[in-house]
């Protein structure tokens, strides 16, 4: 039985997000510069993309570029803006073909120009498609989007279309990037880091986060099942007790 065949299509997580990281690291172990790392790692975008179209998930967030990422050696930044440029102009017809919606989070007006535009017509050319979400989230820093959402809600205030009383979870959640997806129930990150680094801070206040030492150039559709089974494994509580959560399984059975 294949790792595929093992995997409950009853119990997939939602949404996953992932850190795609080691890039550079799984570079310098096969003798290259650090930028072979990021071309390689585009096929594992495609082949996780996929894979996850294929098995059902409905949103699929990849943490692209971080607006940390800014500070890295210049021939670096520019390659990485040329490489998504490049990778949306050739993967464009592969997402029409497998119904993939493509969706921006992030600082998108810091991108280069053509960058911009590229996504806008990527994102254009795919909004009617219904399969999987797939949100790339580039020049995005979740301590921003925090401050950004405060900042907003702030200037409604002031403007009087809302009472200082009347912010709750949904109304601050109405002004994230993400308003428009639901949490990840599946956090993946790659690489072998056990950190989050600004990602979805938030939005990750109760997703099962999965780390493996797998670089992501070299993670693969079994890496993915593998992270899946796992999630699959675990009792998701929301702060209630095992025989709460049991209770209220047996009471929909």
């Amino acid at each position: 039985m294949n790792l595929l065949e093992s995997v409950d299509r009853c119990k997939l997580p939602k949404h996953i997000a992932i850190i795609m990281d080691g890039n550079g690291r799984w570079a310098k172990e096969q003798g290259q510069d650090r930028v072979y790392g990021h071309y390689e790692g585009v096929i594992s975008v495609r082949e996780i993309v996929n894979a996850c179209a294929e098995i059902g998930i409905q949103y699929l967030t990849l943490y692209a570029f971080s607006t940390e990422n800014w500070k890295r050696p210049k021939e670096e930044v520019d390659a990485l803006m040329e490489l998504l440029v490049n990778t949306i102009r050739k993967e464009i017809e592969e997402l029409k073909k497998n119904n993939v919606k493509l969706h921006i989070i992030g600082d998108f007006k810091s991108l280069p120009a053509i960058c911009q535009q590229e996504l806008n017509e990527a994102c254009e050319m795919t909004k009617t498609n219904t399969g999987l979400n797939l949100i790339l989230a580039l020049s995005y820093s979740s301590r921003q989007e925090i401050v950004e959402a405060a900042r907003n809600i702030a200037i409604k205030i002031q403007q009087g279309e809302l009472k200082p009383e009347d912010i709750n979870f949904q109304i601050f959640e109405n002004n994230l990037y993400t308003s428009a997806f639901p949490d990840p129930e599946l956090m993946i990150r790659t690489s072998g880091e056990y950190r989050i680094s600004n990602y979805l801070l938030y939005q990750m206040a109760y997703t099962e986060l999965y780390f493996t030492d797998v670089h992501w150039p070299a993670f693969r559709k079994d890496n993915l099942y593998e992270a899946l089974l796992n999630y699959q494994q675990r009792e998701r509580r929301f702060g209630k007790t095992s025989e709460q959560i049991q209770k209220n399984l047996n009471q929909h059975v």
